[in-house]
């Protein structure tokens, strides 16, 4: 791929000539119909306002009439794991259809189990985003996550949707994840399948890293018919993300996710441990919640953390800006990600970051400038790079700067924001662009 170093080849420039193509002839069936009403399909109600309300606010400001369907009723739609009373969903659908509503952008609830691997349930998911379509019409579907991926897409198609955009924000479990044998593989092969039906039915694909693009065409499940891009995450709002000065001493680390495997927790919690024996000043602080995917921390194992002393546990927060604030170093091991927001945030606010060199990762940060990368699952190189901000304190400031300057030059929300509405036409030009070329399309 000439896109990463390697030299053109005749089969390379067929691909190429193939994906612009089917870019331009997919362009051609769509560019002339003006999308004036959008249909958005998440997967989780808590996140759309804080990963897309900027991009729906955009929308509404071009005048095009925005719908969002997410699962607000059921289990999980206040981001806990158990013990949500009917009160707990209705207060939490409530207030997004009220934030939603403050958008310009209409809510509907749907079915739908972000982890569940239930056909039926799947199915009345499917069923219910077609039901959803006959009634509003939508000229144009942008859907993110792998169900609404999958069934948005299938859903859309088969209605005949003019113009379809999708987004895959990462890999997830069946991915990523460690533990599972046989069952992740069956998982993974499910999961493959259903990514290249859904893709193979969109119009554009987007990719909030080159390593996930590069992994779906190797693995045929993004086919050469398909056009794609990669987008630089879900960008972040440097003005509502302003800079914030560095607390001075003690140190702290903060690792801010869902309380999973393959955030790289384990590694985090292992790290404050063997540091705090020689540092006992250091703080390291854990924001998050328990959650009902297969490769969640057990509950028990968050609690032995905080008796040892290990870490400070911050809970679920509601706005992370303090306790950023609060940090000198952001951390997340994590084992893969889209593009992982919460880093985007802390370099907005000016914090040093320590990541892995792992998709999605490796994009934010350049090692020894804004921070450092070390290896994924390597707990001896995570302490080592944590250790450097304790030997030289004066690199917390000079990373948090550089961190922030990286931040106002890739991850404006703005900018990002354009970049999709660009891949899915609107205000593009009625004739086939040339930005469709062997950068962007494959």
């Amino acid at each position: 791929d000439v896109r990463h170093g390697a030299p053109a080849t005749d089969n390379h420039r067929r691909r190429v000539d193939r994906g612009r193509f089917a870019a331009c002839r997919e362009h051609a069936k769509w560019s002339g119909e003006m999308i004036k009403r959008v249909l958005m399909v998440a997967s989780y109600p808590e996140s759309i306002v804080g990963f897309r309300g900027e991009l729906i606010r955009e929308m509404v400001a071009r005048g095009i009439e925005v719908h969002v369907a997410a699962p607000v009723g059921g289990k999980g739609a206040t981001g806990a794991t158990g013990g949500e009373s009917d009160a707990d969903r209705s207060a939490a659908s409530s207030r997004l259809k009220a934030s939603l509503e403050a958008l310009g952008a209409t809510l509907h609830d749907i079915p739908l189990s972000r982890t569940g691997m239930n056909p039926l349930d799947d199915l009345k998911t499917l069923a219910a985003l077609m039901r959803l379509m006959l009634r509003i019409r939508p000229d144009g579907l942008f859907a993110y996550t792998i169900k609404p991926v999958v069934y948005g897409s299938l859903a859309a198609w088969v209605l005949g949707v003019h113009q379809r955009t999708l987004l895959v924000t990462g890999l997830g479990y069946a991915f990523t994840g460690t533990q599972g044998g046989t069952k992740r593989r069956l998982i993974k092969a499910l999961v493959r399948r259903l990514y290249r039906i859904a893709l193979g039915r969109a119009h554009m694909v987007l990719f909030q890293n080159p390593d996930d693009r590069r992994l779906f065409i190797e693995e045929g499940i993004l086919l050469d018919t398909t056009a794609s891009r990669v987008i630089n995450g879900s960008g972040v709002d440097l003005a509502h993300f302003s800079p914030v000065a560095p607390p001075a001493q003690p140190v702290s680390f903060l690792l801010i996710a869902r309380l999973l495997g393959d955030k790289g927790v384990r590694e985090f919690a292992e790290a404050a441990k063997r540091i705090r024996q020689r540092h006992p000043q250091v703080r390291f602080r854990l924001a998050g919640w328990l959650d009902d995917n297969p490769d969640s921390i057990a509950e028990h194992e968050l609690q032995a953390w905080i008796d040892d002393g290990a870490i400070d546990y911050l809970g679920r927060l509601d706005d992370v800006r303090p306790a950023i604030a609060e940090c000198s170093v952001y951390v997340l091991p994590s084992y893969r990600e889209g593009t992982p927001r919460t880093v985007l945030e802390a370099m907005a606010l000016g914090r040093a970051v320590v990541t892995t060199d792992a998709p999605g990762c490796r994009e934010t940060v350049a090692s020894g400038v804004n921070g450092f990368l070390v290896e994924v699952k390597n707990v001896d190189a995570l302490c080592q790079a944590l250790q450097r901000y304790l030997e030289a304190p004066a690199l917390i400031a000079q990373h948090g700067e550089a961190s922030r300057a990286r931040a106002e030059e890739r991850y404006d929300v703005h900018r990002v924001n354009r970049s999709i509405l660009d891949a899915m036409g609107v205000d593009r030009p009625s004739s086939c662009p040339a930005r469709l070329g062997p950068s962007v399309v494959r």
